[in-house]
């Protein structure tokens, strides 16, 4: 009997509410701003909040954080909601943090009338003087004893448009001098005279994300809001307020985020690469985002099993990309196509073998599935690749060279006989002879070839254009280095050929995946059209970066 996994401390703390009666089903949220694609950091947070509901029987909701206008934009609401479906995931409701602006209002005006919140003239560069440090404690902002009457009216006349952006702010109320900065008087609203992707100009004063949370929580009833280790400072802002307001008790609890060697995952830097034009789009195949994953080839499966892989800490790490690659290649070994691609081609001609001859021989679709196959055309003229030919052959090469036995997956063993080359010493061409009697699945030759290298048929391959993929990055972490992360750009990220595919490739759907044999993991891209044939290679079939390094 397999041994059961051990809870992690939100499991722990989930049942123990239950069991204690504290609540009876639990409610959580993913709460995104629809500032940018979600990347691959997002969908640990998506499998933690839904799974978690899913294992204790409750709900989880999509609400986005749609506090800030500038950054803000429907495009990015739409691609959010795509990229959790994908995932597997469907929320119970979708809500916004706009559809809670009168209520927030009026919990700051509650908080105005309380005494606990005042209008603030003074500039950012002034508040963040009066701050104070750390070590230091902050001094009074001397518009922090304005009357409740005052206060009220201003907030009233902020919220009618009449001051400009930056020209006051609705600050708390709370503790000049506290070891928490986050509880120094912290801004709760702000003026910002743009136009929202929901609301249009019906609002000129926004609040802040930290006032926005904790009651959009409370309002949802959401019993256990979940959230990334930087939100650990701000949970007593989170709980004083509610504490204030009187409302719904919900609750923070913090885990750590995910973090990815050879990428980044700040939006703002992930906004960069796509405006400066260092990457095709956010969902480039390079690109740590959920769509540039998807386009890449990843499955959600392989997604998921990687989130569950790596857990839930209480302490951040950096995690090895080879882990979410080893994640993919373990997925598709079990479930893509087999198929064979020349990504970097020379002619072998089969000398003995007779002229215009095609013979239909077939090769399995699917690994261990022998019933599933598909035809494969032979004849005289091949594709091979350049790799598998060696001119003066190294010690143990097991394929081709001259006077070398090698087996053509699936058809023939054959035998080299001699070479073309270029003007510039490059092989042009390879000339070989078979050997009738050593057809696969009915070999009686007698002969044992100690490779296999595969083929595709020259006159029937389809010409495709193959991108190669690596790291994006050529330094584990590109953020923390000195000097603009975009010149750690790693130059080889993206390599393009074209190849020639054995013909049942030219069915190929942007469902599919496939092994190009001895190549890697291949999906056709979304550019792809019936007639012009791209395919992405998703992960090699080994790490050959760690070799590389």
């Amino acid at each position: 009997m397999s041994e059961e996994k051990s809870l992690n401390f939100l499991e722990e703390i989930i049942e123990a509410d239950i069991a204690s009666g504290k609540h009876t089903s639990i409610l959580t949220r993913f709460p995104p701003e629809p500032n940018g694609y979600l990347h691959i950091g997002h969908s640990k947070s998506i499998c933690l909040n839904f799974g978690l509901s899913a294992r204790y029987g409750g709900k989880t909701n999509l609400r986005f954080d749609d506090t800030n206008p500038v950054t803000e934009d429907t495009e990015y609401v739409e691609s959010i909601k795509e990229d959790i479906q994908w995932l597997g995931f469907q929320w119970a409701d979708v809500f916004y943090a706009s559809d809670y602006f009168e209520q927030l209002y009026g919990f700051a005006v509650q908080l105005i009338e309380k005494g606990l919140a005042y209008v603030d003239d003074s500039s950012p560069e002034q508040i963040a003087a009066l701050k104070g440090t750390p070590t230091e404690p902050g001094k009074d902002s001397p518009f922090r004893n304005r009357g409740i009457e005052e206060n009220l009216a201003l907030f009233t006349a902020m919220r009618a448009g009449q001051y400009k952006d930056g020209e006051k702010v609705l600050r708390a109320k709370i503790d000049m001098a506290s070891p928490n900065m986050h509880m120094r008087d912290p801004i709760l609203y702000r003026i910002k005279h743009a136009h929202h992707h929901r609301t249009g100009d019906a609002w000129c004063i926004y609040p802040m994300y930290d006032f926005a949370h904790g009651q959009s929580d409370s309002i949802e009833k959401i019993t256990h809001s979940i959230c990334t280790l930087e939100f650990i400072p701000h949970r007593p802002l989170y709980e004083w307020c509610i504490d204030q307001l009187g409302i719904y008790p919900s609750r923070q609890y913090e885990f750590a985020r995910l973090n990815l060697n050879y990428t980044v995952m700040s939006k703002r830097k992930l906004l960069q690469l796509v405006n400066e034009k260092h990457v095709d789009g956010w969902d480039d195949p390079r690109m740590p985002t959920i769509s540039g994953l998807r386009r890449r080839g990843y499955t959600p499966a392989s997604i998921r099993n990687f989130c569950d892989r790596i857990g839930v800490a209480k302490r951040d790490n950096l995690i090895d990309v080879g882990l979410l690659e080893f994640c993919i290649r373990e997925d598709l070994n079990l479930t893509s196509k087999r198929a064979m691609a020349v990504l970097d081609p020379v002619k072998l001609i089969i000398t003995n073998y007779e002229a215009g001859k095609v013979e239909e021989l077939t090769s399995e679709n699917y690994p261990d599935n022998a019933a599933d196959t598909r035809v494969l055309p032979f004849g005289r003229e091949l594709w091979i690749e350049q790799e598998d030919f060696m001119e003066v052959p190294a010690k143990k090469w097991f394929r081709l060279a001259p006077g070398m036995l090698v087996r053509l997956k699936s058809a023939y063993i054959v035998q080299c006989e001699s070479f073309d080359k270029d003007d510039a010493g490059n092989v042009t061409a390879i000339y070989c002879t078979y050997i009738p009697e050593s057809k696969s699945g009915q070999d009686s030759s007698g002969l044992t070839a100690k490779g296999t290298i595969h083929w595709v048929s020259a006159a029937h391959a389809i010409q495709a254009e193959v991108r190669l993929y690596e790291r994006l990055f050529g330094v584990e972490n590109p953020a923390s280095e000195e000097g603009d992360f975009k010149s750690y750009i790693n130059p080889d990220s993206l390599k393009v050929v074209t190849a020639y595919l054995e013909p049942s490739l030219a069915n190929a759907t942007a469902a599919d995946r496939f092994q190009f044999i001895r190549k890697g993991y291949f999906c056709l891209d979304k550019m792809a059209t019936p007639g012009y044939p791209v395919f992405n290679r998703t992960v090699t079939l080994k790490d050959a970066w760690g070799k590389i390094k």
